[in-house]
């Protein structure tokens, strides 16, 4: 009797690290298949930095037609928000953080040069809208998270429903020299906020219907 027992223990021992073992290979194979992703967004994000950079000296110093301006910002930045919008599958992994962290303020400083690159175009061109959503990437507020998630289903709705509407949403806690630059023309009080093509500031928001009374 002691000795089934004592099998029968040996058993679930034996049992209970296989599990352990298979558990830990899965997750490190999960972790190296995140790492490579990760390593695919850095150099996609170089590239889409370099492109940004060549982007907006393009359109700068050419005298492009306000069409192609406009079809060309809308293009560009729908691009770049796709790009982003990949990422969200990896925040709240801590393992990762510092690489999304550096991820993350790549394509904030890519939509700051987008920022810049059309406040002479939509001075001259008025053919489209531009809208800055800037909101708070780390803030571990509950409802300031909640908030800026309602406020990006939103303006989102907003983007996808209206084809001349361009949107940059931007960290406006990455610490960025340009970006800070840019926001020291604005009074901002608090996050979130939206910019409509530079002139309207907005620190509520309620639907889509409360955002296109500002869209020209």
């Amino acid at each position: 009797m002691l000795k089934s027992r004592k099998h029968v223990f040996w058993e679930a021992m034996v049992m209970t690290i296989a599990i352990f073992l298979v558990g830990l290979f899965l997750g490190m194979m999960i972790e190296q298949s995140n790492s490579n992703k990760i390593s695919s967004f850095l150099i996609e994000s170089e590239i889409s930095l370099a492109d940004g950079n060549a982007f907006s000296e393009i359109i700068k110093n050419q005298n492009f037609s306000c069409d192609i301006i406009k079809n060309m910002n809308i293009e560009f930045a729908d691009k770049v928000y796709e790009e982003a919008k990949l990422l969200e599958q990896f925040d709240g992994s801590e393992k990762l953080t510092d690489n999304l962290k550096s991820l993350h303020k790549k394509y904030d400083l890519l939509r700051t040069l987008l920022w810049t690159s059309n406040q002479e175009s939509l001075e001259r061109c008025k053919n489209y809208n531009l809208i800055i959503y800037l909101y708070e990437y780390e803030t571990e507020e509950l409802d300031k998270k909640a908030q800026q998630n309602v406020w990006s289903k939103i303006i989102s709705d907003l983007h996808n429903n209206e084809e001349s509407v361009l949107l940059i949403p931007i960290a406006a806690d990455s610490e960025l020299s340009s970006l800070n630059l840019l926001l020291s023309e604005y009074d901002i009080k608090s996050y979130p906020v939206v910019i409509i093509n530079n002139k309207n500031v907005l620190y509520e928001i309620e639907s889509e219907e409360s955002l296109k009374k500002y869209l020209d």
